[in-house]
C-alpha cells in the first residue's frame, strides 16, 4: 500500500498515515494543555484587564460626575458672590450719593449762615461808618467852604451848645 495519504505525488504536502497520527496525537496533547492550563490563565488575565480598563473607566466617569457637580456648586457660589458684590457696590454707591447730598446740603447751610453773618457784619460796619461820617460831615463841609471862600469860617455847634467851631478845631 501507499504510505502517502493521497495517491499522487505532491511532495512534502502529502503526509503518510503515521505522520497524520503523530500530528493528531500531538495536536490533542497541545490542545489539552492549552485548554487546561494556558487558556484559563489567559481568560483570567483578559478578565482582569477588562475589569481594570472598564473599572477605571467607570471610576473615571464617577469622578468626572463628581467633579462636574463640584464645578456646578462652585459656579453657583461664584455667581452668588458676584451678585452680593454687585449689591454691595450698589449700596456703597447709594450711600456715597447720600453722603455727597448731605455734605452739599450742609455746605449750602454753612454758606447761607456765613453770608447772613457777613451781611449783618457789613450792615453793622456800614452803620458805624455812616455814624462816624455824619459826625464829621459838618467839619468837612466847613473845611471845604473855607477853601472855596479862602478865609476861615466859624459856625455854631450842631447841638447849639459850646463855642463855635472852625475847621482847625
Amino acid at each position: 500500500m501507499n504510505e502517502n495519504l493521497l495517491p499522487f505525488d505532491i511532495g512534502p504536502l502529502n503526509p503518510s498515515g503515521y505522520q497524520i497520527l503523530v500530528c493528531f496525537v500531538s495536536f490533542g496533547i497541545v490542545y489539552v494543555l492549552l485548554a487546561w492550563r494556558v487558556l484559563p490563565r489567559a481568560a483570567d488575565i483578559v478578565k482582569r484587564r477588562e475589569e481594570a480598563i472598564y473599572g477605571v473607566a467607570a471610576d473615571a466617569e464617577q469622578v468626572r460626575a463628581e467633579a462636574e457637580t463640584v464645578r456646578a456648586e462652585r459656579e453657583a457660589i461664584l455667581a452668588e458672590a458676584r451678585h452680593e458684590a454687585a449689591r454691595t457696590r450698589q449700596r456703597a454707591h447709594e450711600e456715597g450719593l447720600e453722603l455727597i447730598a448731605a455734605a452739599r446740603a450742609e455746605g449750602q447751610r454753612e454758606r447761607a449762615r456765613v453770608l447772613a453773618e457777613g451781611a449783618v457784619e457789613i450792615e453793622a460796619a456800614r452803620t458805624v461808618a455812616e455814624a462816624e461820617l455824619r459826625a464829621d460831615v459838618d467839619l468837612w463841609g466847613l473845611a471845604m467852604a473855607e477853601r472855596v471862600v479862602g478865609e476861615p469860617l466859624a459856625i455854631g455847634s450842631a447841638d447849639g451848645e459850646g463855642p463855635p467851631r472852625t475847621a482847625a478845631n
